[in-house]
This record gives structure tokens, C-alpha cells and sequence, in this order.
């Protein structure tokens, strides 16, 4: 599996079809990102997603960032279903069914269940921002590709999402734990 923050792109020995079902984890995780944790929808998401890329693999430039193109798919195609639905996803934290490199302690978890609650409370244009910088790694660059911004509204949005959440974590009386190594 790649690293947050590297490029996904097409080596010699490799098919793009492995690549996409590698990257699997993170479509997934992009979708209940994009419909709010709602796991039948992220499903279907991610499916019409795959579907899409690889009726159209012939659209896709070997030198350029698969991942990012996957993500700007499903971007693309979440927009058009809310589109036609005319209404607000449901909210539900991001915590849910994430898993952690390691576990949490109790207050690392109420810690992780607050940041998701004010995250989810963010504008969603705020909150799609920092989400594909902060948790998918992408360049500022590639998330005003996929939403099809200019940079400096990426970088306006983030600062913004990230000092709105620094005020409220600090005015939450949440006491984060020093770790000692």
C-alpha cells in the first residue's frame, strides 16, 4: 500500500487494474468521508467509482496520479448524486469502523469522537479540504485539480478549517495527553 502523500502512478510491471483494487481501502474511506459515514451509499459510491475509471482507463494519463484521478471521479460523481437529490446527507462521525495504527485509551477515544463531531460541523467545503490534505495526504495542488478550485481558495479553506477547529479544541477543555517516549 502507498503512503499518504506519495504519487500512485503506473510503473512498467504494474496494470492499473491492480493499482485501483489497491487503492480499494482508501475510495472507500474517501466515500463514508463524502456521505458521512452512511456505509451502504460509500458502497455504492465507491462501486459506481470503479465502474466509471474503468470504462474510461483509456482517459487516464499513465504519468499523472491515479489516486488522484480516482478520487476526482468520485468527487465528481457525489456532487451530481446530491445533485439530484436535493437534500443533506445524514451526519455520522468519522470515527465509526476507522481503524488506528494503535489503539486509543479512553480519553484519546473522547478526544477522536470530539475532533470527527467538530470536523463533521465544519462547512463542507472547509471540511472536504481538510479531509483530502490532512487525512488522504494529497498536495494542494491535486485537491484544487479534483474539486476544480484555484490553489489559494485550498489553501484559504484549510487555514480557515484548521483554525476553526484549533478555537473550539481549545475552548472544549479537552486536556490532551503528553506522551512520553
Amino acid at each position: 500500500m502507498h503512503a499518504p502523500g506519495v504519487r500512485v502512478t503506473l510503473s512498467a510491471d504494474m496494470q492499473p487494474e491492480r493499482l485501483i483494487l489497491e487503492l480499494l481501502p482508501r475510495l472507500r474511506r474517501y466515500a463514508r468521508f463524502l456521505v458521512r459515514g452512511d456505509t451502504s451509499r460509500a458502497d455504492d459510491l465507491v462501486q459506481d467509482c470503479v465502474e466509471r475509471a474503468l470504462s474510461r482507463l483509456h482517459q487516464w494519463r499513465k504519468d499523472s496520479d491515479l489516486r488522484a484521478w480516482l478520487f476526482t471521479i468520485m468527487h465528481n460523481l457525489h456532487v451530481n448524486q446530491i445533485r439530484r437529490l436535493l437534500s443533506a446527507p445524514d451526519s455520522t462521525p468519522l470515527h465509526d469502523d476507522m481503524t488506528t495504527a494503535e489503539p486509543f485509551n479512553g480519553e484519546g477515544r473522547v478526544y477522536l469522537r470530539q475532533l470527527s463531531r467538530m470536523m463533521n460541523e465544519l462547512p463542507a467545503e472547509q471540511r472536504e479540504v481538510l479531509y483530502l490534505v490532512a487525512v488522504e495526504g494529497l498536495r494542494y495542488r491535486e485537491v484544487a485539480t479534483l474539486l476544480n478550485i484555484p490553489d489559494g481558495t485550498v489553501m484559504s479553506r484549510l487555514a480557515r478549517a484548521r483554525d476553526t477547529l484549533r478555537e473550539r479544541l481549545n475552548g472544549s477543555g479537552v486536556n490532551r495527553l503528553k506522551r512520553v517516549k
